[in-house]
């Protein structure tokens, strides 16, 4: 096997220290590994980056364990070519695993040519997906925190959220907090509805008439206030988010033209593809990057369960909800495709696939900065072949007892 990289090093990452591999050439010109270990401190990499510099390392791999490869591709990229590789694709033997091992393994597999470089962001889009993920998680937080908000009622048996659509609401959070204060009777909170919720006061007498215990209402109030703090929190990273994609603002209007896609979606698009498409040749190739296209696993001829890899959840989690917003919209391509789907394949399938359309358009929105977002319509499958849509209706016309004659309309 021929050696493509012959001034390489293998470096296994851990959270106190790292072990860095070199092969040098003896007396005898025989190659052998010297293993060596440092410390991930900022002093302990600036030693490392002397020592394989001595050793004329050009190249240098490490598997991407957690986020402890981060400090040491820090300080390690400015002075070399750095291979940040999925810790899967490396196994090792069972049964033969040390650190100096892994190292030294590492440090084989990269001579040979035999690993595949993960996609490492930019400085700023690396910054942006931090807020973007954060963003997200608070999202989840105040999700789950409306979830408690509902038990709490469900547990005095106020039954709000049976006649509320957003438990969240004005007129909500009026009979919420007069549940707190315990000032006002049945009537009175009911009467503190608004605009469309008038008309449901009689219900709304009913589903406040409950048993609220000092431990509801204090539990209530944390509630809130918890809710309260993650509004703003999201506000503010809102704002932040804005600030940092502003050079790119033209390109989040575009996604955002996309049915399905918001503002946030077009945010998340954004931080974790980035404003360039350069390191994937097709969307094709971004696709199966994200994990939104069917998996490979054939045998003896056989083709088995195309399920979908699991990975880039961040990404993955933004376009399903994107796409299961665009499978409601009206007369749109995303929806005719989402409804087509479902029939044969199922609703999560669909979802899938409708995302996976979603990335497509995406690739090429920002592949193609002068372009914007064309509709086809949710008639395009219909005019795709109208033949063999008109034998399919016919067909089950006919199967329902009907004869069919086709008259076509006048222009």
């Amino acid at each position: 096997m021929e050696v493509m990289y012959p001034k390489s090093s293998g470096l296994d990452v851990h959270l106190k220290f790292v072990i860095a591999c070199v092969y040098v050439v003896n007396a005898k010109g025989q190659s052998k590994a010297v293993k060596r270990r440092f410390g991930t401190t900022t002093s302990g990499l600036r030693e490392l980056v002397s020592w394989l510099q001595g050793h004329g390392i050009e190249q240098v791999a490490m598997e991407s364990t957690g986020i402890y490869w981060k400090p040491v591709y820090n300080v390690l990229h400015a002075h070399f070519d750095v291979w940040v590789v999925n810790a899967q694709h490396v196994s090792r033997v069972p049964g033969r695993k040390t650190d100096e091992s892994d190292a030294e393994w590492l440090t084989k597999l990269m001579q040979y040519g035999l690993l595949n470089r993960s996609f490492i962001p930019d400085e700023w889009q690396r910054d942006l997906r931090d807020l973007t993920r954060y963003r997200t998680r608070l999202i989840q937080e105040k999700s789950s925190g409306v979830n408690r908000l509902h038990k709490i009622l469900e547990d005095a048996n106020i039954k709000l959220s049976s006649v509320v659509t957003d438990i969240q609401g004005v007129s909500a959070r009026s009979m919420i907090e007069a549940l707190i204060d315990d000032e006002m009777d049945v009537q009175q909170m009911a009467n503190l509805a608004l605009g469309t919720m008038r008309p449901k006061i009689p219900l709304l007498v009913e589903a406040l008439t409950g048993f609220m215990r000092p431990h509801h209402r204090y539990m209530l109030q944390e509630i809130l206030q918890h809710l309260d703090e993650l509004r703003d929190r999201i506000a503010s990273l809102d704002r932040q988010i804005q600030v940092v994609c502003a050079p790119y603002a033209s390109l989040v209007e575009r996604l955002d033209e996309i049915p399905g896609v918001g503002g946030r979606t077009a945010e998340i698009i954004l931080a974790e593809v980035g404003p360039s498409v350069e390191k994937w040749p097709t969307s094709g190739h971004l696709a199966s990057w994200a994990c939104v296209c069917p998996g490979n696993h054939e045998s003896g001829g056989k083709r088995y369960s195309g399920k979908r890899r699991k990975g880039q959840k961040w990404l993955v989690s933004a376009l399903v909800e994107a796409a299961q917003a665009a499978s409601r919209t009206k007369n749109t391509y995303l929806s005719a495709q989402f409804h087509r789907l479902r029939a044969r394949r199922g609703a999560k399938r669909a979802t899938v696939a409708v995302a996976h359309s979603i990335l497509t358009i995406a690739y090429h929105l920002i592949q193609k900065p002068e372009e914007r977002f064309a509709e086809l319509g949710g008639d395009f499958f219909l005019n795709k072949n109208k033949e063999q849509e008109q034998r399919r209706a016919v067909k089950m016309l006919e199967t329902l007892g009907f004869h069919v004659a086709l008259i076509p309309a006048p222009a």
